[in-house]
């Protein structure tokens, strides 16, 4: 093999570094020995690595990860996770910077606060263990164009933790030699830092037509059109859903479960995305994929937020709960969230199942008796539990302070800690009191714990920020946590001397899903006491995580039964509303019931909100953004190449596919497509919803390249070998059409409807497989054909902006609410 690397290029260091570690003696070149394929690559100055056969290797990372892995090394969940974070994160960071040295040190610095934390939290030298894996060379290769002497510059001194193992990794043996082949003397290594060429990109991001087709090897080529024209009756048929769904041994059991909405108001964009949109999409996905699938959630209907709503609506707690699920169920149902079943937590089963787990916990010792001081309020005469008083935050100030969490700051907070506290139901200042509560014994249960993550991690998909949020709760040991409340609505306390307290809402809610798993099928224990058949999948917002990876687990770890625990915990950071903060107390933002006034599709909502789906830090949502997407990508892109592959059938053929003959351009242009198929599976299967669009969209994008460099609306006219290539570019691009409705389905449902109906796609190709099939094959007939999406004015934007400035309109609850209240636990 050979490897081709610019002289004094940077990027060259951490691959070299790679080879020299891990055993690998590739024939080191200049780019001016390359050949064939390589040629193409190695003029953007990245490493190629020519393989046998001549498969190329452009990018740096893959080029690392395939040395690592050929000296025997076993890639970790934790190495994916950071080279993630490396491509979405680090790099985009340090070019930014690097390409304006000016500019401010500020996202760089965020960044790199996240890898202070990690290393802070650990225990060793390197980000993972005790010894140098392919994340410490692939972060570390990033972070060099910055290095002045070796060290960070000025600005950054700060990250002590991220310098010493910066100095960790570069006085390894291996980084030495590769840094000496790679610049004259070296005394420092690097005192001029450059900008990372483009190259440093992941296959992932590469564009489209920038390097994909020179990359094409002729085996590739002889497989794609072979797969394309003759494999379509070896396809697999869509498996039929039966109620109840339970697992079936030998088959991919996945279970879904989105963090419960609570019922004390109407939920707001951010909440959509962070909990039921994303669990949703990627159910629609695992159903597309035949994995037997179940998908449950409800509303969160017990605890303080509850009585709180109640009392200012004068409503009794029950009334409060029927009201806002009716409203929540029909909200979800507008967004096309299917659902298998949307329960709620106020039942009878719920009480049986969460006073179960209670007694198992009791039995065998987990649970400690305290006695805690509590506000209490003389004037309402009771104890205030946490979301019943306000104040000012003791770690940064804010003025308008929760007492169980600041939302500005987002620590966690004791009420009793607040400077200046007022009850928020009568607005006087309360006194401190003591009263008899019992803790779950986390420190006992730690062990236990540590062993389970480690495992669920290491195998499983976790998001950066669950896996970095569960470590900070770890590092300087659990200590116990209560787990019952003064409070009257809620989940009774079934021990004696206890009976006027009900359980903590986040010990109480993750049993939901349980409970409302058993409102579904009385076999729920197939689902939930199964963890070697059932691959558990939690969607939630950063705020959740704690409550899912530490404080849940160890509640069901404490019982010794057997239980499903989650092996991918899907967390999201937090969606802002243009300027500021989506708030349901104070109504800042878009609500539910504002989405579906606006009289914008709900497909449009749904690709939005994953288009800019917080996965690696926060985002905004942003009506200019809005619009420009809409008119960008949906319409002059995706809805544009699906209508122009469309309407050249009926045009030109009678609304039937055409003839093909395909050419080394056409089986090129499929492989490129089955190749963008392949990323789309990769990133679906591990939950990265927004990358998974963004295949759809380069896919789309280079579709409408194809039609426009064969222009059939031209050849149509010519000769027979020009009409023949005018049939053939149609046949492909409708194809491609037909693929793109089903990549769709999860995120935009409906549209997908849409365009299968147009195209009259048979039901059979709703499985995804890797193979890219002529499901549309030359004869086949389609239906009638009419654009998807239409343009949205700035006129209208500016309508809208001022129309959803965040100001709440509770007529428009109430009335929704008078419509018919239910208490209907099944959509």
């Amino acid at each position: 093999m050979r490897l081709h690397l610019v002289p004094g290029e940077p990027t060259g260091i951490k691959v070299l570094s790679a080879a020299v570690l891990w055993g690998s003696r590739p024939e080191v070149l200049p780019p001016a020995h390359c050949d064939g394929v390589a040629k193409s690559i190695c003029h953007q100055q990245q490493p190629v690595l020519v393989l046998p056969e001549n498969k190329v290797l452009f990018s740096p990372n893959a080029i690392c990860r395939f040395f690592y892995e050929a000296g025997g090394q076993v890639l970790s969940k934790q190495d994916e996770q950071w080279m993630e974070w490396d491509v979405t994160k680090l790099q985009p960071a340090v070019c930014s910077l690097l390409a304006q040295p000016d500019k401010s040190y500020k996202q760089l610095g965020e960044t790199l606060r996240e890898l202070e934390q990690a290393l802070n939290c650990g225990k060793s030298p390197y980000l993972i263990g005790t010894s140098p894996t392919l994340s410490d060379l692939v972060l570390w290769g990033s972070l060099l164009p910055l290095l002045v002497d070796g060290n960070l510059p000025g600005e950054l001194v700060c990250f002590e933790e991220v310098g010493r193992w910066i100095t960790a990794v570069s006085t390894l043996s291996a980084c030495q030699r590769a840094m000496k082949m790679t610049f004259e003397d070296c005394p420092a290594f690097i005192s001029k830092p450059t900008c990372p060429p483009s190259g440093q990109r992941g296959v992932e991001q590469t564009q489209v037509g920038d390097c994909l087709e020179s990359a094409v090897t002729k085996e590739e080529m002889t497989r794609t059109r072979d797969v394309f024209l003759h494999f379509r009756e070896k396809q697999p048929q869509p498996k039929p859903i039966e109620h109840p769904i339970l697992p079936r041994r030998g088959e991919e059991n996945v279970l879904v479960t989105s963090a419960l909405p609570y019922v004390n108001n109407v939920p707001h964009l951010g909440n959509i995305i962070g909990c039921v949109l994303s669990a949703d999409v990627f159910s629609r996905y695992s159903r597309l994929r035949n994995w037997n699938t179940l998908f449950v959630c409800g509303t969160d209907e017990y605890g303080t937020a509850t009585e709180t709503k109640a009392l200012a609506d004068g409503l009794s707690p029950r009334e409060i709960c029927d009201k806002y699920h009716f409203l929540h169920a029909g909200i979800y149902r507008w967004f096309n969230i299917s659902f298998d079943f949307f329960g709620r937590t106020t039942t009878p089963l719920h009480t049986k199942i969460a006073q179960d787990i209670f007694w198992k916990l009791e039995k065998r010792g987990f649970l400690l008796r305290q006695t805690v001081e509590q506000l209490h309020c003389e004037h309402c005469v009771r104890f205030l539990a946490d979301r019943f008083v306000e104040g000012t935050c003791p770690l940064c100030g804010y003025i308008d302070a929760r007492g169980d969490q600041c939302d500005k700051c987002g620590k966690l907070i004791n009420a009793t800690e607040l400077k200046d506290p007022l009850c928020s139901i009568c607005r006087r200042t309360p006194v401190i009191l003591s009263s008899p509560h019992l803790f779950l014994d986390l420190p006992k249960l730690e062990e236990n714990l540590e062993s389970w993550l480690l495992e669920s991690q290491g195998s499983g998909d976790w998001t950066f920020n669950a896996i970095q949020i569960t470590r900070s709760w770890l590092k300087s040991g659990l200590r116990p946590r209560c787990v019952t409340r003064d409070l009257s609505w809620g989940t009774p306390v079934p021990l004696p001397g206890y009976e006027n307290k009900v359980f903590y809402v986040w010990f109480d809610a993750p049993i939901g899903y349980l409970s409302i798993t058993a409102n579904y099928t009385e076999h729920w224990e197939e689902w939930w006491k199964n963890p070697r058949q059932v691959q558990l999948y939690n969607f939630m917002a950063k705020d959740n995580v704690p409550f899912h990876s530490v404080v849940f687990p160890c509640s069901l770890l404490g019982t010794g039964d057997d239980y499903t625990f989650v092996n991918h915990l899907i967390a999201t950071e937090y969606l802002n509303y243009e300027e500021g903060k989506f708030s349901k107390s104070r109504g800042v933002g878009i609500f539910g019931d504002n989405v579906q006034a606006s009289g914008i599709a709900a497909d449009i909502w749904r690709f939005y909100l994953v288009a800019v789906r917080p996965e690696g830090q926060d985002s905004t949502f942003s009506w200019d953004d809005f619009m420009l997407r809409n008119n960008s990508e949906l319409l002059n892109n995706l809805g544009n190449f699906i209508n122009r592959a469309g309407m050249f059938v009926t045009r030109f053929f009678g609304g039937h596919v055409p003839s093909l003959e395909l050419t080394t351009e056409d089986v090129t242009f499929l492989a490129q497509t089955t190749r963008l198929l392949h990323q789309y599976l990769q990133h679906m299967d591990k939950a990265r919803l927004r990358e998974g669009l963004r295949c759809i969209l380069l896919l789309s994008r280079a579709g409408n390249q194809y039609i426009q460099q064969h222009e059939p609306w031209k050849r149509i006219k010519g000769s027979p070998s020009d009409r023949m290539r005018a049939e053939t570019v149609t046949a492909v691009a409708v194809n491609v059409a037909c693929l793109l409705s089903v990549l769709l389905a999860p995120f935009m449902p409906e549209t997908s409807g849409t365009i299968q109906k147009q195209l009259q796609v048979p039901s059979t190709c709703n499985v995804l497989t890797d193979d890219f099939v002529c499901w549309l094959p030359p004869g086949h007939a389609i239906g009638q054909v009419v654009p998807l999406f239409h343009k949205i004015e700035s006129w209208q934007i500016e309508e809208w902006k001022e129309r959803f400035r965040g100001k709440r309109v509770d007529k428009v609850i109430n009335s929704t609410a008078k419509a018919g209240q239910s208490t209907k636990t099944e959509d």
